[in-house]
């Protein structure tokens, strides 16, 4: 149902997830919240506070939470029902909630957010005594360093130790990112600027490019493409694992997985079948693509049915027979050649 309401509203799986979640609990376990919204104290995003942290408890408890909270929705910001709706749950709760802190202290984690203008949030899930504690370490540093450098603020300062931190893989060395960048020549030397294009984040301005490209770090390899389509040419021999040649070209090409609506880099997804081995679905770039773990078996859930349409382009139906299709966005702008050319690709 997640994955339907998600293609149905073109937003991401967790979204619909937040949609399907937050109805069912308010309809079903919170009629005091949903009462609360139907007159306007609250909008959605403040009743999915009480359901998001009453999730996990018994109908018994979150009976009691609800009842807790209703006088105290209107007119209070999200963090303030949030704060409350926790110290209820702490409170008519106590045995699960040590035992759901123990749980989701081990689903600790590390995610990364794309934003606009090429920018992204990278964010730690932790233990609130471990990320304040490296909160307050990068203030110190931040602060100190500040001291003897005004040019920049002490946010600027956080931000760059984190970087460095992080990117320092041994703590000592010296910092190196590795990202896939995908930019046509004439826009590398500087004749043009037309956007090129950062994994799994998306377009990023010629002048980035360039500044990723003198790195000396930087390393480089060549994409050969079809100027008509603006695609990666053919390439891969009819086994069932795709070659490393086979797998490199995929994911240049299609940069993220190709389910619509995911964005997660092709880099840390996996190269699979659309039409499966079994069903004598061909080792080629017309039937192999990038998919995240979670989509690539999506496409083998009953119900659920993927068929290619070429050039790493598929076309997924659903349980309710509704369907999406998805193709790879070209590497560059095709160029139509004149009919009477015979002008080999580059």
């Amino acid at each position: 149902m997640t994955e339907e309401v998600a293609l149905a509203f073109s937003v991401s799986r967790n979204q619909a997830y937040l949609l399907v979640e937050t109805s069912c609990a308010l309809v079903a376990r919170l009629p005091n919240t949903l009462a609360a919204l139907e007159k306007g104290d609250i909008d959605l995003y403040k009743a999915s506070k009480v359901s998001q942290l009453t999730r996990e408890v018994s109908d018994e408890v979150a009976a009691l939470v609800d009842a807790f909270m209703t006088k105290r929705l209107a007119d209070r910001d999200p963090t303030a029902i949030r704060k409350s709706v926790d110290h209820a749950v702490q409170k008519f709760d106590p045995d699960g909630y040590r035992d759901r802190a123990e749980q989701k202290r081990a689903l600790r984690h590390v995610s990364l957010d794309h934003e606009d203008e090429t920018m992204s949030k990278l964010s730690g899930y932790l233990p609130a005594e471990v990320a304040s504690s490296v909160y307050a370490s990068l203030s110190r540093a931040a602060k100190a360093r500040r001291k003897a450098d005004k040019s920049r603020t002490l946010d600027q300062h956080r931000a760059d130790i984190f970087a460095e931190r992080l990117l320092a893989e041994d703590g000592h060395g010296t910092p190196r990112a590795h990202i896939h960048v995908y930019v046509d020549l004439l826009t590398l030397t500087g004749a043009r600027e037309d956007p090129a294009t950062l994994a799994g984040y998306g377009p990023i301005p010629g002048w980035l490019t360039r500044e990723i490209a003198v790195d000396p770090g930087s390393t480089w390899s060549r994409l050969i493409t079809d100027p008509a389509t603006g695609q990666l040419l053919e390439a891969g021999p009819d086994t069932y694992r795709p070659p490393a040649s086979l797998a490199r070209l995929i994911k240049a090409r299609d940069r993220e997985c190709t389910h619509p609506g995911c964005h997660r880099p092709a880099e840390f997804s996996e190269i699979d079948h659309t039409t499966t081995w079994a069903r004598h679905g061909h080792t080629d770039h017309h039937n192999c693509h990038a998919a995240c773990k979670i989509h690539n078996m999506l496409k083998e859930e009953p119900g659920w049915h993927a068929e290619p349409t070429g050039n790493g382009g598929m076309t997924i139906t659903t349980p309710t027979g509704h369907t999406y299709t998805a193709t790879p966005e070209p590497l560059h702008d095709p160029r139509p050649q004149p009919e009477d050319e015979d002008t080999p690709p580059f």
